[in-house]
């Protein structure tokens, strides 16, 4: 079989609004070094609503923002302030510490707008867990973009098909946004040994088997797989090496260590993390 095993997208509320969790899943908590993947949207927020994700920690991972429509504006305690929209990436290195917040801007909240993408976590090999925090935007123009089959490609982290984007990736990393035309076939190379892929919208066979919207399939190890859309589809191909010490993950934190995890709760509760620049909110730690 080319599908080991499906997970299907989980709806969680996350205060205000709706997403569908993919990983951690029970039984898998990881694809390569990607150990969160949350999709968001597709929603429409009418005039005078916007998303408010309120300032909040992480530690030993990093983010990676990627949107199909819609504009979010990041914040974080290194001072960075940036505004990401459809294509572009924003990619951002908690290390030993870092805290930020994801807003709908000003002007898009008065007029209402429209969300749907992809956020993610990878988490950071050994070794480069309390590296420093970091932050760096990626505009969509400058990821390596490319036709196969039909299919529009973007190589949003890593390297595909003879691509490596400008993303600085610490691991093999496998992370692709795919565009499918109703009929056309992409074959995924065995280039990665932990390989999955995502439906965001539309539906897809995977070597025959249908996979719908809000499914992720993980692929068997060593074979080239055949996608082929039954619709036009927006799909994700994400993976990697597997990292060689297994990863813990409580709320926003992750690590190799369950000690500095815990290190890392009292420093939020204590008020040790570095705020950010013109927000005043704070989440606190949730119950358990």
């Amino acid at each position: 079989m080319t599908i080991e095993h499906t997970i299907d997208a989980r709806v969680r509320d996350l205060g205000g609004f709706s997403v569908r969790r993919v990983l951690p899943a029970p039984g898998r908590r990881m694809v390569g070094p990607f150990i969160f993947f949350d999709h968001i949207g597709p929603t429409d927020l009418a005039p005078g609503h916007g998303i408010d994700v309120r300032p909040h920690p992480h530690i030993a991972l990093a983010t990676v923002t990627y949107l199909y429509a819609g504009t979010f504006m990041h914040r974080d305690s290194l001072g960075s302030a940036q505004e990401i929209h459809p294509g572009d990436v924003n990619w951002m290195t908690a290390g030993r510490g870092i805290a930020h917040s994801e807003r709908t801007p000003a002007a898009l909240r008065a007029r209402g707008s429209h969300i749907h993408g992809i956020q993610s976590w990878v988490a950071l090999p050994d070794g480069h867990e309390d590296i420093a925090p970091a932050f760096t935007h990626h505009p969509a123009a400058s990821l390596p973009h490319l036709v196969v089959d039909g299919c529009d490609l973007r190589v949003i982290a890593g390297e595909a098909y003879g691509r490596r984007s400008p993303v600085e990736v610490l691991w093999p990393t496998l992370y692709v946004d795919a565009s499918m035309p109703a009929g056309a076939a992409l074959e995924l190379p065995a280039d990665y040994t932990e390989r999955a892929v995502y439906v965001a919208d539309g539906g897809i066979e995977v070597d025959g088997e249908p996979l719908p919207a809000t499914r992720l399939a993980l692929l068997a190890r060593g074979v080239t797989v055949t996608l082929r859309a039954q619709h036009h589809s927006r799909v994700m191909l994400l993976g990697g090496e597997p990292l060689p010490t297994p990863r813990h993950i409580w709320w926003n934190f992750v690590s190799s260590s369950r000690e500095r995890i815990e290190q890392a709760k009292r420093d939020w509760a204590e008020g040790r993390f570095a705020p950010v620049p013109g927000e005043t909110e704070f989440t606190p730690l949730p119950d358990d």
